[in-house]
């Protein structure tokens, strides 16, 4: 007998050590032949792959396209992390692709995989009857789990340091380990450092990929535009540039303007008038909000202790008045005296959220996707 979805993802583990990068091929051989795969756009990047992929979801079904969007992790449910045609998916379709995919996979399989390699292939049998699915890597490129199914388009987000325990200190390594996922053509997006230009050129030429380098003056004018009505950052800006040239590559013909409606929860997200949100958690994406924000901003905020949480503060100082820390239910949460202490070295002005918004000031809630999952659970709890 099947068991229930969220049971059968409950027994496993979200974080590993090692990764036994072989297990997810073994079951893509066992599902693939009772598959219909949808045309594949595959995401990976360092930062913005969410808001990149949602926009060219969000394009598509626009421009008329049965489109889906598998993108992780989730902030307060599990079914944010697939997007149908406008909307989350329903419990019922997601428990019809699990009793499929859990009945194809034999015990071993389907033991062994991981929550994030059984959700990748649960996805794929989610959305077989789209037209397009917009597919997140989760960790890497290479050997990520999504990167099982050969795929239309590449879309290269930019690429910073982050998890270096897994993809490498330098970061050469870092876009190698990425772009080593792409095929038949890529979309590079614009990037903080030359050396992925360098790597994603190297790569192309062994695959014969053909790369489509997005410019910085793409549509300027009209995004720009789109940027101001909506209060957008550079950032975004530069995700919705390389969601344009991935329809444009694809010869798919697409309203601009329908990126006014377009809005993606965490990524620099207007929960009032007053309250931003945003799951960054990275120097890229400290150094993207630091031009957006305004000044004496309230900000709200916890981390990981593997993030650069000293370098990440150090940045956003010159545009915060007072920042309340925020507890986060992780096992990777930072230890709260080491977080005090850094504020303190900093000379940054702290105190702890109290569920208190006041409406005439400005707030950022930043620092991961649990800083926001709490802030969420603590606004709907008052």
């Amino acid at each position: 007998m099947t068991p229930k979805l969220e049971l059968f993802l409950n027994s496993k583990p979200l974080y590993y050590k090692h990764i036994d990068y072989n297990r997810i091929k073994v079951a893509f051989d066992i599902v693939k032949k009772n598959l219909k795969l949808p045309k594949i756009i595959h995401i990976v990047g360092t930062n913005g792959k969410g808001s990149t992929g949602r926009m060219v979801a969000h394009l598509l079904l626009n421009s008329g396209f049965n489109t889906a969007h598998y993108t992780s992790p989730h902030i307060l449910k599990f079914n944010e992390r697939f997007w149908l045609n406008g909307d989350e998916c329903s419990d019922d379709i997601l428990e019809i692709a699990h009793k499929r995919l859990y009945e194809i996979l034999d015990d071993e399989s389907r033991n062994k995989l991981s929550y994030f390699e059984y959700t990748t292939l649960l996805a794929l049998f989610a959305f077989e009857e789209c037209e397009y699915l917009v597919l997140e890597a989760g960790l890497g490129g290479e050997n990520d789990a999504t990167n099982v199914v050969s795929k239309t388009l590449s879309i290269i987000t930019p690429i910073d340091f982050d998890h270096q325990a897994f993809l490498g200190e330098r970061i050469e390594d870092i876009a190698t380990t990425k772009i080593n996922s792409i095929d038949k053509i890529a979309v590079v997006g614009m990037q903080p450092h030359l050396e992925v230009v360098d790597v994603a050129k190297k790569i192309a030429k062994g695959k014969n990929t053909k790369l489509v380098f997005v410019a910085s003056d793409y549509q300027k004018e009209k995004i720009t535009q789109i940027a101001k009505q909506n209060r957008w950052g550079d950032f975004l800006c530069d995700n919705a540039k390389s969601a344009c040239v991935a329809l444009d590559t694809l010869g798919i013909k697409y309203d601009i303007n329908s990126l006014n409606s377009w809005q993606m929860m965490g990524r620099y997200f207007a929960y009032s008038s007053n309250v931003r949100l945003d799951v960054g958690h990275n120097t890229l994406a400290a150094n993207a909000l630091v031009k957006v924000i305004e000044d004496d901003t309230i900000l709200i905020y916890n981390t990981y202790e593997d993030k650069p949480y000293r370098e990440i503060l150090r940045l956003l100082k010159p545009k915060i008045k007072k920042l309340l820390i925020i507890p986060i239910d992780s096992p990777r949460a930072v230890n709260l005296e080491k977080l005090e202490t850094t504020l303190k070295e900093l000379e940054i002005d702290y105190g702890f959220f109290d569920n208190k918004i006041d409406s005439d000031k400005k707030y950022l809630v930043f620092g991961s996707f649990s800083v926001v999952e709490a802030f969420l659970k603590e606004m709907s709890s008052k």
